[in-house]
C-alpha cells in the first residue's frame, strides 16, 4: 500500500456506501453550518448598528413624538430596539386617549414593549438552535461512520489468510476519515454557538435596559401632565 493509496479522495472513494452517505450528511451539514454563521455575523453586526444609531438619536434629547413618527414610517427598516420603542409608544398614546389611569397607561406601554421585545429575541436567536444541534450531533454521526466502516473492514479481512498492517490500514483509515468529518463539522459550530450567545446577551440586556429607562420616562410624563391637570382643574 502505497501513500497515493492513502490519500483522501481515494479513502473516501473506497469506503462502503453507508459511510459515503455519512460522509455526505456531514458534507452537507458543515457547508450549511457555515452559511447560518456569515448570516448570524451579518445579522448581529446590522442588529447592533441599528440599536446604537437609534439610541444616540433617542438620548440626544429628540422628540418622543417625532421618533414614534420615524420610528412608524420605517418599521421595516427599524432596529430591535427602535420597534421595542414603538410598540410601547403605540400603546401609551392609544390608552391616553381612552383616559385610562396613569397606572393602566404606564402597565399597558410596558406590556407591549415586552411583548415586542420577545419577539425581538426570537428573531435575533434564530438558527441558534440548528448551531447547536451541529455541535452536538455531527461528532456521534462521524463516530457511527467510523465504527461502521471498522466494523466493514474487519469482516472484510476475515476471509484473508494472511493479515498485515498494509491490509489493516486502508479499512480502519477511511472509518476515522468519517471521525475527522464530523469533528470538522462540529468544532465551528460550537465554537459560534458559544460566540454568537453572548453578542445576543449583550443585545437582550441593553434592550431590557432601554424598556425600564424609557417606562421611567413615561412615568415622569405622566406624573408630570397629571400635575398639570391638576393645577389646571384648581
Amino acid at each position: 500500500m502505497n501513500a497515493q493509496d492513502m490519500d483522501i479522495v481515494r479513502l473516501v472513494l473506497n469506503a462502503s456506501w453507508v459511510v459515503q452517505a455519512v460522509m455526505a450528511l456531514l458534507l452537507v451539514v458543515s457547508v450549511a453550518s457555515w452559511a447560518a454563521i456569515f448570516s448570524k455575523i451579518g445579522a448581529l453586526k446590522r442588529t447592533r448598528k441599528l440599536n446604537d444609531a437609534f439610541e444616540r438619536n433617542f438620548w440626544s434629547g429628540s422628540n418622543l413624538t417625532e421618533l414614534y413618527a420615524g420610528a412608524s414610517q420605517n418599521a421595516k427598516l427599524a432596529g430591535p430596539t427602535e420597534r421595542i420603542f414603538a410598540s410601547g409608544m403605540r400603546e401609551f398614546l392609544k390608552l391616553r386617549e381612552r383616559h385610562v389611569s396613569d397606572a393602566t397607561l404606564l402597565d399597558g406601554a410596558r406590556r407591549a414593549m415586552r411583548a415586542s421585545y420577545q419577539r425581538e429575541v426570537d428573531s435575533i436567536e434564530s438558527g441558534m438552535s440548528f448551531l447547536a444541534s451541529v455541535g452536538s450531533i455531527s461528532p456521534y454521526v462521524g463516530l457511527f461512520g467510523t465504527v461502521w466502516g471498522i466494523m466493514h473492514a474487519f469482516t472484510g479481512l476475515s476471509a484473508m489468510e494472511q493479515v498485515t498492517l498494509a491490509t489493516v490500514a486502508p479499512g480502519i483509515a477511511e472509518a476515522l476519515v468519517a471521525t475527522a468529518l464530523g469533528l470538522f463539522a462540529a468544532i465551528p459550530a460550537v465554537v459560534a454557538y458559544n460566540y454568537f450567545a453572548r453578542d445576543i446577551d449583550r443585545v437582550a440586556v441593553s434592550q431590557e435596559t432601554f424598556i425600564e429607562e424609557f417606562s421611567n420616562i413615561l412615568q415622569r410624563n405622566t406624573g408630570v401632565q397629571s400635575a398639570a391637570s391638576t393645577a389646571s382643574g384648581h
